[in-house]
């Protein structure tokens, strides 16, 4: 799924392609979105052919931006979604506070590795974005919850390399 989505935000992206640094801006932009993360960022790497070191620093630093912003807000967002209106958000609310509280009991058991082991599988519904919400809900406080989820970017980014441009460079 993650390598069909950036490669159509790739060719989506592909008027960008004629400026000096069009690759990297478009592995940065797809690293920075939710659902793809650095995952789809590596993959649309490795599709461009960037070397592995600048696609591994460009996934890194688009993956880590919106976190801080994601950990400062995303009480308040999840507030208003819960108090909306608007019954897509109740229910968005309702879907994400579920799934959580369902995994609630293993990543409070593990508390920090918890979060450092479920941002690092790169899995679908796993990542930095996730790990915010995550952290949010569990009530966890922000700079531990911001290092587990950069440490679980780590993780989670050592093997997306390995996948990207060890496995997908040899078949694509």
């Amino acid at each position: 799924m993650a390598e069909k989505l950036a490669k159509s935000l790739v060719g989506m992206m592909g008027g960008l392609l004629s400026l000096s640094f069009g690759k990297q801006l478009i592995v940065f932009i797809i690293s920075m979105l939710p659902i793809l993360e650095l995952r789809g960022g590596l993959i649309a790497a490795s599709l461009l052919k960037l070397s592995p070191v600048e696609s591994y620093v460009i996934a890194l630093v688009g993956n880590a931006i919106p976190i801080p912003f994601l950990l400062l807000l995303i009480n308040k967002i999840l507030s208003a979604m819960e108090k909306s209106k608007f019954k897509l958000f109740n229910k968005m609310h309702s879907f994400l506070h579920k799934k959580i509280m369902k995994n609630k009991d293993s990543i409070e058991k593990y508390g920090f590795w918890g979060l450092v082991i479920f941002v690092g599988i790169p899995l679908p519904g796993t990542g930095a974005w996730t790990g915010a919400i995550i952290a949010a809900f569990l009530e966890m406080d922000r700079k531990k919850a911001f290092l587990a989820i950069c440490l679980g970017m780590l993780m989670a980014s050592i093997i997306m390399m390995i996948i990207s441009f060890g496995v997908l460079s040899n078949v694509v």
